[in-house]
């Protein structure tokens, strides 16, 4: 599903309560973050293991003072405890509850990071003729954990999340090469074919998001995904964290052609 609402009027609705769910489809032409706030003292550590492991962890920004619950660089009137459509709540790297207003939890120590999303290039595969299955069944977008190690850094180590569109491999190739012009959203794929091959050993059970249909002659294609912090997480064990919901994103007021690379 699409939609015609600025970045801004999306945040709105989130935070009124009148838009809750995926953001995959909704203001095309914007990017949209994964985001992981931990305490300041779990920050320096976390920043690093971004830095190492840039494919599934593209930094898009960080907050400038512990406690900002703004991100002004790339969202005007931000309120990052109500604009997500759904958090998780991690105590001791496991998942607590997952809600919709976290301004209850917040914290004056929390950093904030805002990670790129593959949602941000779906547009330009769309925008070249590719169907985008997950989409077009109006699903999440399928994500596996994968035996793909990401390199340590402190206490955050772990391996990859992928998430999953099927093409048929011309349009694979083309894919490939659409998607190599935005390392800031996770950039060219990573593996396609064989799914067994990173560890998956059933493409039909996803780890998190919706399965969707493999048409006869298509291949699955794997891109790093933004959910690997949140297995780095549960790696670290961090007293206290916070993140979005796999597929309920912040979006903001960047345009993705400012993240394209020629």
């Amino acid at each position: 599903m699409t939609t015609n609402l600025s970045p801004l009027q999306l945040r709105h609705k989130i935070r009124t309560g009148e838009h809750s769910g995926n953001t995959s489809g909704f203001c095309q032409g914007f990017v949209q973050c994964n985001l992981v706030m931990l305490p300041k003292e779990w920050a320096a550590d976390f920043l690093k293991f971004c830095q190492l492991n840039q494919k599934p962890c593209p930094l898009i920004a960080v907050s400038e003072n512990p406690g900002d619950y703004g991100l002004g660089e790339i969202a005007a009137d931000l309120d990052l405890r109500t604009d997500i459509p759904s958090y998780r709540i991690f105590k001791d790297g496991k998942l607590s509850e997952e809600v919709s207003d976290i301004t209850h939890y917040w914290r004056d120590d929390l950093v904030t990071f805002a990670l790129g999303c593959s949602f941000s290039f779906e547009e330009s595969l769309i925008a070249d003729g590719l169907e985008v299955r997950n989409v077009t069944e109006n699903v999440n977008v399928p994500m596996y954990r994968t035996n793909i190690a990401c390199k340590p850094a402190g206490p955050f180590k772990g391996n990859m999340v992928v998430s999953m569109r099927p093409f048929n491999p011309s349009d694979a190739i083309r894919a490939i090469q659409i998607c190599t012009r935005f390392p800031s959203v996770h950039g060219a794929p990573i593996h396609f074919g064989d799914p067994k091959m990173i560890g998956i050993d059933d493409i039909n059970i996803t780890d998190y998001g919706d399965a969707v249909t493999i048409k006869d002659g298509e291949q699955p294609v794997f891109w790093a995904c933004g959910v690997t912090p949140q297995v780095a997480l549960e790696q670290a064990k961090p007293p206290f964290c916070i993140t979005h919901s796999p597929g309920c994103m912040l979006v903001t007021d960047l345009p993705n052609s400012k993240l394209a690379v020629m």
